[in-house]
């Protein structure tokens, strides 16, 4: 039986939208990259569970990296050049994170994207994202780059309303989701993670999401 070129180099690109493109598999060679320069990340800006400005308790554990660093309590949800954890600048966007977001980009139809945010969100079986938009950015000009590692997740993609139906879409190890254009502020969440082990990341999934924010 012969290869094809799809066996050859990977599942091809799936338009999911207009200017949504999902990437399955895009990141698999790069992974032990990325996850070596997410280790310094974590013990400069450990997780945590931010707060609404309601009060309440994210259930997503989260942290960034890169000039500008993503933030909520009782004044807000807001970009933040220090973590208010340390008080220190966040640390900086990796070159592997930067390279990543990049091709990956420009492989969905988005050139010259270069991100200065990393928002890192952390997983655990039965933690869900509720439907959101993202619009703390100060141009929606530049697309959203999401890289999935770990357990899988389902991403529900909805409309420009919160109201509006979701299509449901699975992302495992290594998926990278690119949106932008007229669907960059389309509302978008995660179901609850189902419990499993990954082989690689054990029972978590790590997401980052790779933004222009300033």
């Amino acid at each position: 039986m012969i290869q094809s070129d799809l066996d050859l180099f990977g599942p091809s690109p799936q338009r999911l939208a207009a200017q949504t493109v999902l990437l399955p598999g895009f990141v698999l060679p790069q992974v032990e990259t990325l996850l070596d320069d997410l280790r310094p990340i974590l013990r400069a800006a450990p997780f945590r569970h931010m707060r609404t400005p309601g009060g309440q308790a994210m259930a997503v554990a989260l942290t960034n990296c890169g000039s500008l660093g993503w933030v909520s309590d009782q004044q807000g949800y807001r970009y933040s050049t220090h973590d208010p954890l340390t008080q220190q600048p966040w640390p900086a966007l990796p070159e592997s994170f930067l390279q990543v977001a990049r091709n990956a980009a420009e492989t969905a139809g988005f050139d010259d994207f270069t991100p200065d945010a990393c928002l890192i969100n952390h997983y655990l079986a039965d933690t869900k994202l509720s439907l959101h938009q993202d619009h703390d950015e100060n141009d929606f000009a530049h697309p959203i780059v999401s890289i999935s590692l770990g357990l899988p997740a389902v991403f529900l993609f909805g409309g420009m309303q919160r109201k509006d139906p979701t299509q449901r879409i699975a992302l495992n190890h290594g998926d990278v989701l690119v949106w932008g254009g007229e669907d960059r502020l389309r509302f978008h969440g995660v179901m609850p993670v189902k419990p499993g082990t990954h082989p690689r990341m054990g029972a978590r999934r790590i997401n980052l999401t790779l933004r222009r924010a300033g």
